[in-house]
């Protein structure tokens, strides 16, 4: 076996140009194969984080059901069905639950919320909007709000509000000044513009309001209760079995951000396929490249096999020979084309910290181990050809060539 490495590095030293080039073109499509994972999984995760990075991973709403109320193990009423002509079920004493939702591992916020539809009024303008009642201190739990404010503050007070620019903008309207907020139970109440954002979403910038808990039950006249709970989740992709999860615990109704952006994963999906198309592309020219070049090698080498056969080597040896070739090859290729895949995506900043309209390239998903691997194996299997071509050289054949 170390004779056999010998002679494979004899060969490939001898023909330093030739071993140099094949090393490097291994080298460029292992660098393009790690390229196109690191970009489809980059993309992947900026448009994940800006479509959904800004909404609920998980909604907790009461489950519909034609009973009154049900009752909690204590005998708490959890949920009552309010205002037939509305068909509004509400969530009641979601303390009772929320502690077992906040304790599962991979929830990472939760925010209990009063939604409904009304107007922002101010002088002889108004504006529809979706008012969302919040807790104090948690207006930026699910939408980063905090981060995407571009005037004023979140802290709310109960005669605060804070709105989209793009609403304010429709209106022509500033930080502290007083707007009347108009729910569509014809409840109104008088607010001072507390903070101005603009996060990307014109569903947010332009039709959104934020209020407190408490001035929320006074315009939707609910003294008690919550419409819903919104969930962020540490890994949004686990949202489908947390999902199942926490309507298992609670008997509520856990619907996953997935259900409403089928159309998004489709795209993604297909994304991932293009993708790694082009990755098996990448591993095909490697393959070629080395079956080829190795071909070449048996065929100048005939005479040299041929005396290594009559020697007694056995057919066996030979093609080992040309198999640890491909071997070294590949794994060389696949070393120097990892590192510098990874030198070249280090300066990229992760897709979560990328400025828009920068390129999303996501060094953590390189597949660097996995591009060596491959392209290790792709090497070997390449130089199975060539070792068997070589192994069937009749050495009183080529000996007096």
């Amino acid at each position: 076996m170390r004779y056999g490495l010998k002679i494979a590095m004899r060969y490939l030293g001898a023909s330093k140009a030739q071993t140099s080039l094949l090393i490097a073109g291994v080298a460029v499509g292992v660098f393009v194969f790690i390229f196109m994972s690191a970009l489809i999984g980059g993309l992947a995760v900026f448009l994940l984080q800006r479509t959904v990075g800004d909404i609920a991973h998980v909604t907790v709403e009461a489950p519909s059901r034609d009973a009154v109320s049900l009752m909690g193990e204590q005998g708490d009423v959890l949920l009552v069905e309010q205002r037939a002509t509305n068909q509004r079920t509400l969530l009641r004493t979601a303390d009772a639950f929320l502690p077992l939702i906040e304790a599962l591992p991979g929830v990472a916020a939760t925010s209990q919320q009063i939604v409904g539809n009304g107007f922002v009024v101010r002088g002889q303008a108004r504006a529809p909007v979706g008012i969302t009642g919040v807790e104090p201190g948690k207006v930026s739990a699910i939408a980063d709000i905090d981060g995407a404010l571009i005037s004023g503050t979140t802290e709310l007070g109960n005669s605060g509000v804070v709105i989209g620019s793009g609403l304010a903008d429709d209106l022509g309207i500033g930080v502290g000044q007083v707007v009347r907020l108009q729910s569509d139970r014809d409840v109104e109440r008088t607010l001072v513009v507390a903070g101005i954002f603009e996060i990307g979403l014109d569903a947010l910038d332009s039709r959104a309001a934020f209020v407190t808990l408490a001035t929320a039950r006074t315009l939707f006249d609910l003294p008690q209760g919550v419409s819903r709970i919104e969930i962020k989740l540490v890994d949004l992709n686990a949202a489908d079995r947390e999902a199942r999860r926490i309507s298992a615990e609670t008997g509520l109704k856990a619907t996953p951000w997935t259900e409403g952006n089928a159309q998004l994963l489709d795209g993604l999906r297909a994304q991932a396929s293009s993708g790694n198309l082009i990755k098996a592309f990448a591993l095909i020219t490697i393959v070629i490249g080395v079956a080829s070049a190795l071909l070449l090698s048996t065929y100048r080498r005939r005479p040299e096999i041929g005396i290594m056969r009559a020697m007694g080597a056995s057919r066996l040896f030979v093609i080992g020979v040309f198999v640890t070739q491909g071997t070294l090859i590949g794994l060389l290729g696949g070393l120097i084309g990892a590192g510098l895949g990874f030198l070249a995506l280090s300066p990229f900043p992760v897709p979560e910290l990328a400025p828009p309209g920068g390129l999303p390239v996501d060094v953590r998903q390189g597949a660097y181990d996995l591009a060596i691997v491959l392209t290790t194996l792709g090497a070997i299997l390449a130089s199975i050809l060539p070792a068997r071509a070589a192994a069937r050289v009749d050495p009183v054949s080529v000996i007096g060539q």
